[in-house]
């Protein structure tokens, strides 16, 4: 699993959250995770949860902190255990940090508002999870809170921290698979 923090602007459309985005734009070849700051604007035609589509519920915020993690080898139902994996993750980061939030699935919750999104999702070659929290919650249409107001001010470090809590885990279950003998 590689890691890389993107340290460009993006404004993410939801078009990004498609095979190979990270490879085509950085490079980065395989399982990947990457993070970038940006706003998040998703329209309905690009939005990838049926729900919220028929809920008529697009996706906005003024500023994000987004990852998006690529897998190749695995089903829809193996990727959405990683997504919840991966907000339990992020949990434990703000946790060691003195934050309190909820998980809901695939949703954290800073004083019963939401902070976060998150959608996994399959594609022809692979498996994709885009996940983010609100840096400014100012616009969302929805009660939300935000990273600024839990006083994360270094929005890079916080990223990354996250990102390699996330690689261990990973490589730490491939490695648990390695070391187990077959029974017959």
């Amino acid at each position: 699993m590689k890691t890389h923090f993107i340290e460009k602007e993006i404004k993410y459309i939801g078009s990004q959250l498609a095979p190979h985005w990270i490879y085509k734009n950085f490079n980065i070849q395989g399982d990947a995770i990457v993070s970038f700051i940006g706003e998040v604007d998703v329209k309905l035609d690009e939005m990838v949860d049926i729900e919220d589509v028929i809920n008529n519920e697009p996706i906005y915020s003024k500023k994000m902190v987004n990852f998006i993690i690529e897998m190749f080898d695995c089903k829809l139902e193996q990727m959405v255990l990683v997504q919840r994996l991966f907000m339990s993750i992020i949990k434990e980061v703000l946790e060691k940090r003195g934050i309190k939030t909820t998980r809901r699935g695939d949703d954290l919750f800073y004083q019963n508002r939401k902070l976060s999104v998150s959608i996994a999702t399959k594609s022809i070659t692979s498996c994709l999870i885009h996940s983010a929290l609100n840096i400014i919650k100012e616009g969302a249409p929805i009660k939300a809170s935000d990273l600024t107001e839990m006083g994360i001010k270094d929005i890079e470090d916080f990223a990354k921290e996250i990102m390699e809590e996330f690689r261990v885990e990973i490589e730490g279950i491939k490695m648990a698979t390695y070391k187990v003998r077959g029974l017959y």
